[in-house]
């Protein structure tokens, strides 16, 4: 891995949004009139118009509306326009939506009158309930004020915000989020005119456009009621939900042209060879070809190669480039702001490879059908097939994803434990909010709470305090609890797909009369998903009971399934509405369940698990661990391989026995009785038990061998036969750690020689020499024993000099 400082790069253009910018092309907001019969009035009739119901307010509050839209009126006379709406767009007003009081107020002083902000802002809002001036939808969304909505409520459709607001969920009826989707309709009254039915498709488009992420469910909330009030098209999208971050389908141009590609004719050919491409692969796909060969490929090629413009490579433009490919590099910014680049291998660099492999080869096939049109881009391909190899990738992925599964499968059961418990807390502390009076407190498994004092929820208040005060979501705390719960219990039991899973519906829970007995068996049938095969699935009594949990809970008063639309994250567009069972209600919202919140949901009982992997790292789960974990637990348990490959829907049974992380049962029985035959050849007595005293006499024999230097190398059950003359000793193993001990003791030996031999003694002489010459020779042991350690192994190759020695005669001859 290399790391280098440089400067902030260059991004592709993004593709987020584009679905929505495709949907306005299509269906376009109502074009604005240029004039309508109040803009042309004069001012005496809108005056008048203003003073009948039901445009006539309370009499206090009606003077200041009066004394406001006669200063209006008058000061936007002095600005050039046939109607009022002209004289409106030509006035500081239109572009200011915040400030432009003070310009009015200006003016008002030189006729001598003195008019307030407040009274501006009122004239305002009945001219504009009067249909005499329609401010833009970006003017309308800066205004802060909440009158808008009740008064054209009040004075324009006052029947259609009644039907409106009756088609909301009872649920938000009397929440900030039904107020915010009144509010979006009232501005589209106020910009477009009309009334509530005629509110087109595109209008709802321009509006979420011009308004911002806190505000846009009032829209999404705006946009399904609607809907359901009709009449929209047939091709209006089912759904706003995340309409200004989806990309939708995008066309092969859009995508070549993220990139920025500088040789036009080679732009050109992507392009085409993405269209020809296209029906057979699913967006998703198409997407990623593009990128690896728009971006990957000629991109790269592009970058390190100046006016590069042919497929036909020189060797060494090829090998740089497959030298590039081979590795990734990310940036990061730094505290200081620095770009640091990190350099690490690409796990997808076998996979670029073979499509940009694929790409040459495609073309000189395509160049034998079509010369004229693919015959000039025909160029011999710079990958071999050796380089697209992927068989140590897939060896990495295999022993990775099987390290995972040997530490995922032991701690299975305490997962589910976990999430079980979490599950009836969460409930628990939700039940106990329910029962409690609003403002009061209240305790549940050992916490204490304090309930809100007011809610304006129709129904339950799902938040409260605890004791630290801060707020906390009790029942988002038992919705992310429940469907955690039930992931994990659905894919340990079916080892589906979390696609699969996302897909699962109501109709997909059948039953089954087997012919021999008449009894009905569930079945859960699994739509295609990546190998576009359905199957079915046996339904567990455990299985079954968490299904019937989650069609309780999704269950609608009629007792129905509500059918919502879901995205295909691969075909990039929207699904017909189907009973999904994974599907929530977010502020009276229906929506199906993302795969992020499945991912989060599962995180947060791992979280409360407190489990580790090997590293001491918390352990974390995704969901295909699950289907690893189904399949090796139902081959271990004596399930047939390819029955396991029927279950799971994999189309090869190589691909179900790389999910195994098992070793093969005839290899373990094998082993097994290869030990039990080898026992069996051997004396009876050597298998015979140990008692408690034969252990600890094992275990003492071992103690009484450490020493000082290092240990005892006599026999086991053996006692010292050299009188403790362990210096001397031959069997004494040193440690190499205590070297400097031993050399202290070979100098304090030198020294009582010394003493020794200035007293006369001999006998001491003689006795201490022996010592000293065993600790030198041990020392030389250990300097022996290090050096070999340090120096390399000669396994017997000749080195350069020795073969040029023998073979110099014959070189240079007599």
């Amino acid at each position: 891995m290399t790391m280098t400082v440089l400067a902030a790069p260059t991004t592709p253009r993004r593709l987020a949004g584009a679905e929505a910018a495709a949907l306005l092309e299509k269906i376009p907001p109502r074009e604005k009139a240029a004039s309508w019969p109040m803009t042309e009035a004069d001012s005496e009739y809108i005056l008048a118009t203003l003073q009948r119901p039901p445009f006539r307010v309370k009499d206090r509050a009606q003077v200041t509306r009066m004394v406001g839209a006669r200063i209006i009126l008058s000061w936007l006379q002095t600005f050039p326009g046939s109607t009022w709406q002209a004289c409106w767009d030509a006035s500081p007003a239109a572009q200011s939506p915040t400030g432009w009081h003070r310009a009015v107020i200006d003016w008002a002083a030189t006729i001598g009158r003195k008019p307030t902000t407040a009274c501006l802002a009122s004239g305002t809002l009945a001219l504009i309930c009067v249909d005499v001036i329609r401010p833009t939808m970006e003017w309308l969304a800066a205004s802060t004020s909440g009158a808008l909505r009740p008064a054209l409520g009040a004075t324009r459709d006052p029947d259609g915000f009644a039907r409106l607001e009756a088609q909301l969920p009872e649920a938000i009826r009397s929440t900030r989020h039904a107020s915010a989707a009144l509010q979006g309709v009232a501005r589209l009254l106020a910009a477009f005119g009309g009334l509530v039915e005629d509110i087109v498709v595109g209008d709802l488009l321009a509006l979420l456009q011009a308004t911002d992420h806190d505000a846009a469910r009032g829209v999404r909330i705006a946009y399904t009621a609607l809907r359901e009030l009709g009449p929209f098209p047939p091709d209006a999208p089912a759904t706003l939900l995340r309409l200004q971050t989806r990309t939708g389908q995008v066309t092969p141009a859009a995508l070549v042209d993220r990139y920025d590609l500088r040789c036009r004719p080679v732009r050109g050919l992507l392009v085409d060879y993405l269209t020809e491409r296209q029906p057979s692969l699913d967006h998703n796909s198409l997407i990623n070809l593009a990128a690896a060969l728009a971006k990957n490929f000629w991109a790269d090629l592009e970058r390190h190669n100046e006016g590069i413009g042919s497929l036909h490579l020189h060797p060494e433009v090829a090998a740089a480039w497959k030298a590039r490919v081979n590795v990734v590099t990310r940036r990061k910014r730094m505290p200081d702001g620095q770009v640091v680049e990190t350099t690490t291998p690409r796990s997808s660099a076998p996979a670029i490879k073979t499509l940009v492999r694929a790409f040459y080869l495609d073309i000189a096939q395509w160049a034998l059908d079509e010369p004229a049109r693919w015959g000039p881009w025909a160029a011999p391909c710079p990958i071999t097939e050796a380089d697209c190899s992927d068989k140590k990738t897939k060896q990495r992925q295999k022993t990775t994803s099987d390290q995972r599964t040997r530490e995922r499968l032991p701690v299975l059961h305490a997962l589910i434990r976990v999430a079980d418990r979490r599950l009836k807390e969460a409930r628990a502390r939700l039940d106990a909010l329910h029962a409690a009076a609003l403002g009061s407190q209240f305790t549940v498994l050992g916490e204490s709470f304090t309930a809100p004092k007011t809610t304006s929820r129709a129904g339950l208040t799902g938040q409260a305090c605890d004791a630290s005060g801060r707020r906390r979501d009790l029942e988002a705390e038992e919705k992310r609890a429940f469907w955690g719960w039930a992931t994990i219990e659905i894919l340990r039991h079916t080892g589906i797909r979390i696609e699969e899973l996302l897909e699962l519906g109501h109709h997909s829970i059948i039953r089954y009369k087997l012919p021999s007995t008449g009894e009905f068996v569930p079945l859960l049938q699994i739509a295609p998903s990546k190998t576009d095969q359905e199957r079915l699935l046996l339904v567990t009594p455990e299985l079954a009971d968490v299904l019937s949990a989650v069609v309780t809970r999704v269950r609608g008063n009629n007792g129905v399934i509500p059918s919502v639309p879901s995205y295909d994250l691969h075909e990039k567009v929207w699904n017909d509405p189907m009973p999904l069972l994974y599907q929530w209600s977010i502020s009276g919202e229906r929506r199906p369940i993302s795969h992020n919140t499945v991912r989060d949901a599962l995180n947060d009982v791992l979280l409360a698990t407190g489990l580790a992997d090997a590293t001491g790292k918390p352990l974390k789960f995704q969901p295909h661990d699950f289907r690893r974990i189904f399949i090796t637990d139902a081959i271990l348990n004596g399930l047939p391989p390819h029955i396991a490959q029927v279950i799971a829907g994999h189309s090869n049974i190589n691909t179900t026995m790389g999910y195994n992380a098992v070793y093969p049962a005839k290899a373990i029985e094998a082993h097994r009785a290869f030990i039990a035959r080898r026992r069996s050849l051997r004396p009876r007595k050597e298998y015979s038990a140990v008692t408690s005293e034969e252990w600890q006499e094992f275990l003492t024999q071992f103690e009484r061998r450490k020493l000082a230097l290092g240990s005892c190398g006599r026999a086991y059950g053996t006692d010292c036969i050299h009188e403790h003359a362990c210096v001397r000793c031959p069997v004494l193993i040193v440690d190499p750690y205590e070297r400097g001990r031993l050399v202290e003791i070979r100098d304090n030996l030198n020294d009582r020689i010394a003493e020794a031999e200035r007293e006369g003694w001999l006998g001491e002489v003689e006795g201490l020499s022996v010592s000293r010459d065993a600790a030198e020779e041990k020392l030389e042991q250990l300097d022996a024993r290090q050096k070999k350690k340090d120096s390399p192994i000669f396994l017997g190759v000749p080195s350069f000099s020795q073969i040029a020695a023998r073979a110099e005669p014959h070189l240079h001859g007599p």
